[in-house]
């Protein structure tokens, strides 16, 4: 399913003291704890949103053809632009300079240095395939006004690539193949049954497609490119879920992943020429995706393990060594404290790129020599100015809901949080409905826990990667069940001993900005502020205006949250807006004016009907922005101002710290 979601001051208080055993120390920038006890001071400074911000974002990777370069995305220049740097270091060279649109690299082309990136207008999520030439020329291989293109990758041989577009009818893709030298294309697959474009076999014999049933209940169909014909593959009965990834590179079989007969999806293979089913591989958590090298060497794995991703990378091998699976377990370096993301290879596969990811670490570019087997960072993110020791590493934490569910969230504790300097906390609800709250940087949420607050990540029933019971627990029930969910947080954050239980607010994007408005209309005395970045405050106008390529998947999201037509007095029951008049509590709403899945009129209404009601509501919109803000300028103007929107009425005047 689609998600509603995508791809974040200074205190100003006076230095004191107070007669305790721990002392806190204000200045404009710095924090000092002293405990008289263990005789240690932790020094702790203040950063600004520009301290934060001046981190740098990067994103994607691609070896050029001689293996020398790597291609990524980064917004260096305040937004995201196309860039190269040397596999052995150096500084990076920018392949585009766009200074209205983020450029979003692909890929280079496999055997020369073209290029090809892709970029929307403003955040409308139009985006088009564009071709950048050495001499920085660039072609849109996708013309035309309000379609979507997507990249679905290459020929084995290098001598043409597949691209998916909605140009013939806006709700559904066809599949075309480019010719990488003269970009004439043809069709491979007329879309008109509503599938979700799947992989390519490499020999292109075969097209898998998906559908989504439901939410929870899916199929995986087989194209046969020769005689245009559609298969079922998975008939079944109930909720399972199953999803096409990849073929293996001799085009015999095809993975994919399903939860029939467990929890958690798992990967299975499933003989073309046979029709044979076998299980692949699997874990006591979901596995999420799986794909090979260009060359066929590696195939790469990702699991979903308690709110991080673990990646497992296995060789094909022939022998004992390789089992009855062909493959074994590649030897990878010994790699500094964090998550392993975004692994790419070589087309030789003798070089590996990938991300490495922290709490308290963005993702930074590192490539992995296997031959020498010595690995080198290339990229440092986190800006120069900010201590990652001021910081802080996030906890897996656990509490019981109203009804005894268990909710696992991430949390997040500040410093300078004690039994006797308790500080406010905020309820951090993800987007979706059905994403997830994850361990890793998040720029905006280490910035509000510098500034004192504590953030809880809350992964309320409904959320993904704990298992298909949970992920299903909140159908039909937005707006009820999850959102007590989000009640509870409070209480378990109360209970933690540093929180000052009369000072918890609660925040989200998208689908959890919905939930924040649900907070304060359907609880308004459970939080003592909200947050509300995008979210749906009227589920009648965002179902009847999602965008029209997400056709395939409309029938899974009416199952989920409600049909418009059939469903009116539900859908009325659970829309914020319907309710304003139960808006007690001061309100903050941020909005970018292209955004095409929760459209600008979703944040007009609910704020004028907020303010009608005499509610202190805060409104900021961004005009060249869609559905999550990508360009620097505007993250820091939106984190800034909720800084000052929390200290003014979560924080406010009540400090248990000394003045």
């Amino acid at each position: 399913m689609q998600s509603l979601a995508v791809h974040p001051h200074l205190d100003n208080e006076k230095r004191g003291s107070a007669q305790c055993p721990s002392k806190i120390y204000f200045d404009l920038t710095c924090v000092s704890l002293i405990n008289h006890q263990s005789k240690t001071v932790l020094h702790m400074k203040r950063y600004t949103i520009d301290q934060f911000m001046a981190t740098t974002s990067i994103l994607g990777a691609s070896f050029s053809a001689d293996e020398k370069r790597i291609l990524f995305s980064s917004n260096a220049s305040g937004i995201f632009n196309a860039y190269t740097l040397p596999v052995d270091g150096g500084t990076p060279e920018p392949l585009t300079q766009s200074t209205v649109d983020s450029t979003f690299s692909v890929c280079f082309f496999p055997h020369d240095d073209r290029v090809l990136f892709t970029r929307d207008q403003g955040g409308d999520e139009n985006y088009h395939l564009l071709l950048s030439t050495p001499d920085g020329a660039e072609t849109d291989l996708t013309p035309g006004d309000s379609l979507k293109a997507q990249f679905m990758g290459w020929r084995p041989d290098g001598s043409a690539f597949f691209v998916a577009t909605n140009e013939r009818d806006p709700r559904f893709f066809d599949l075309y193949r480019y010719d990488a030298r003269t970009y004439a294309r043809t069709l491979l697959y007329r879309n008109e049954q509503g599938f979700d474009v799947g992989p390519i076999s490499r020999d292109e014999r075969w097209i898998a497609l998906n559908r989504a049933n439901t939410t929870s209940d899916s199929d995986i169909y087989l194209f046969d490119v020769a005689r245009e014909e559609v298969r079922h593959l998975t008939p079944h009965e109930g909720a399972i879920s199953f999803r096409a990834e990849t073929f293996d590179p001799a085009s015999r079989k095809l993975f994919f992943l399903t939860n029939e007969g467990s929890e958690f999806k798992r990967l299975c293979t499933y003989d073309l020429a046979s029709g044979i089913v076998r299980d692949h591989e699997s874990a006591d958590w979901d596995v999420v995706n799986t794909y090979f090298s260009r060359n066929g060497r590696y195939r790469v794995t990702g699991i979903n393990q308690d709110g991080s991703i673990v990646i497992r990378v296995a060789e094909m091998v022939e022998g004992e060594s390789a089992g009855a699976k062909g493959e074994k377990p590649a030897e990878l370096p010994v790699l500094p404290e964090g998550e392993i993301r975004g692994v790419v290879f070589s087309q030789s596969s003798a070089r590996m790129a990938f991300y490495v990811n922290g709490d308290r670490s963005p993702d930074n570019l590192f490539v992995h020599d296997f031959e020498t087997g010595q690995f080198k960072q290339l990229t440092q993110s986190l800006s120069k100015e900010i201590d990652p020791s001021d910081l802080v590493e996030a906890q897996v934490v656990r509490f019981r809901s109203f009804d005894g569910m268990v909710i696992p969230s991430i949390y997040y504790k500040p410093h300078e949080a004690t039994a006797i300097n308790k500080v406010p906390a905020i309820v951090y609800v993800h987007g979706g409905p059905g994403g997830q709250t994850m361990r890793g940087y998040t720029a905006q949420i280490q910035y509000l826990v510098n500034h004192g607050y504590a953030v809880l990540g809350i992964n309320n029933r409904g959320s993904s990667g704990y298992g298909k019971t949970f992920f299903t627990a909140a159908n039909r029930k937005h707006g009820r069940e999850p959102l007590w969910d989000c009640i509870e947080a409070k209480t378990f954050l109360a209970s933690l001993g540093y929180i000052d239980h009369e000072r918890i607010g609660i925040m989200g994007a998208s689908y959890g900005g919905y939930m924040t408005l649900s907070a304060l209309a359907f609880r308004p005395e459970a939080f003592k502020v909200g947050v509300d970045i995008f979210g749906v405050s009227n589920w009648l106008r965002t179902l009847e205006s999602i965008p029209p390529y997400w056709e395939s998947v409309r029938k899974a999201i009416y199952d989920e949250i409600g049909d418009p037509v059939n469903d009116i007095d539900i859908l009325v029951a659970t829309s914020p807006l319907f309710h304003a008049k139960e808006i007690r509590k001061p309100l903050m709403v941020i909005q970018g004016a292209n955004d095409p899945r929760v459209v600008k009129a979703e944040s007009d209404e609910i704020v004028e009907a907020a303010r009608k009601h005499g509610v202190s509501v805060e409104y900021i919109v961004f005009p060249d922005e869609g559905h999550g803000f990508t360009k620097k300028k505007n993250q820091i103007e939106a984190n800034r101002r909720i800084l000052e929107f929390l200290d003014k009425y979560l924080k406010g005047d009540r400090m248990t710290i000394a003045k």
